[in-house]
């Protein structure tokens, strides 16, 4: 039984792109409201969307992001799939918005894709399948989303705003070529959220073992295994990062050193972007590997499951990286904002 996926074309990423909102709550200003300022996580802060931001202007702001590095005309797009668990309708697609703005419209592929925290990278495999197959030259995956957290709850901390665009693509016009890919599914509640309630439910510590931890190494084992890879042959690895502790210690399960694993620009500083986090941090990286760099991305979504992929950094990326923003550019800039002002953002102020 093959356990890997590999498109009958070789592709890669040709376009990629991210957008993390200005506005910062700090964890110090979380616990202060809620525990007199005791206790809390180590998280610096974590991003806020505004007022007038939601799942759609940041998947559009990735989206620009994307096109502009991939310098392809926006018509040759033929898929265009947001991946998110908080699209700001419940019956009307974001992604034909965003391929509007984007220019994509009307004869291109349009859907929503849903798998909690993995929803982006859902669409990535797709997009692979979709231009591996020669059915699209091009196609657009985003993961993106304005995280809810209950209030009072450790997701508060944590649950933050941003996403990323990748534009697959030919792998001889590829910034990173795909070596092979592998999907791990399971029927783990860890996560859930019921029809007509506001924030999301999960499973405390079960929301690592077995959910996280479990489906991260199973993807990852399988894909090392069946390219006949090691940790030391990747420089960079990225998990999924729903806090601080867990990518790093995922990564000493699986054989990385710290000095592999990109985790400062999300946990450590802007909070988990939910369905974007692998991906966001991908961007990251991608904003400063070297050609012939070996990168491991390894996605999670609570319910459960993970993607994970491996790549190659092709001699095109130097030359266009400079052409759309650095995600530590978004990260950067900042605006921090008292509970009130989040809470009203945030719509936690019910009438």
């Amino acid at each position: 039984m093959e356990k890997i996926m590999k498109p009958e074309k070789p592709v890669g990423i040709v376009g990629y792109g991210a957008y993390v909102p200005r506005y910062r709550i700090e964890d110090a200003e979380i616990r202060r409201m809620w525990y007199g300022g005791k206790g809390g996580v180590p998280i610096k802060e974590k991003a806020v969307p505004g007022l007038d931001e939601d799942t759609i202007t940041i998947s559009i702001e990735a989206g620009r992001n994307a096109l502009a590095r991939a310098q392809v005309p926006p018509d040759e797009i033929k898929a265009v799939w947001v991946g998110s668990e908080s699209h700001p309708y419940a019956v009307k697609p974001s992604s034909t918005i965003v391929a509007e703005a984007l220019g994509i419209s009307p004869l291109t592929l349009a859907g929503d894709w849903e798998f909690a925290c993995k929803a982006g990278t859902e669409a990535m495999q797709a997009s692979l399948g979709l231009v591996g197959s020669g059915m699209a030259k091009y196609a657009l995956a985003i993961g993106a989303d304005t995280a809810q957290g209950r209030p009072a709850d450790p997701l508060e901390y944590t649950a933050a705003a941003g996403g990323a665009a990748f534009i697959i693509g030919p792998a001889e016009e590829s910034l990173a070529v795909l070596e092979a890919s592998v999907s791990y599914a399971t029927d783990t509640p860890d996560f859930w959220r019921r029809p007509f309630e506001h924030y999301p439910s999960h499973g405390h510590r079960f929301t690592g073992e077995p959910a996280y931890f479990h489906h991260i190494t199973s993807a990852a084992r399988v894909l090392m295994e069946e390219l006949g890879r090691k940790p030391e042959d990747y420089r960079y690895v990225v998990f999924h990062q729903p806090n601080v502790k867990f990518p790093q210690r995922v990564g000493k399960m699986l054989g990385f050193k710290p000095e592999q694993i990109e985790t400062g620009l999300l946990s450590g500083v802007i909070g988990n972007t939910y369905s974007g986090a692998s991906m966001v941090g991908m961007t990251a990286i991608l904003d400063e590997a070297d050609p012939g760099d070996r990168v491991l991305m390894v996605s999670f979504g609570s319910g459960a499951g993970s993607d994970a992929f491996s790549w190659i950094v092709t001699e095109k990326l130097p030359s266009v990286r400079d052409l759309a923003p650095f995600t530590k550019d978004y990260i950067s800039r900042r605006k921090a904002v008292d509970y009130a002002t989040y809470a009203r953002f945030r719509h936690k102020i019910l009438r």
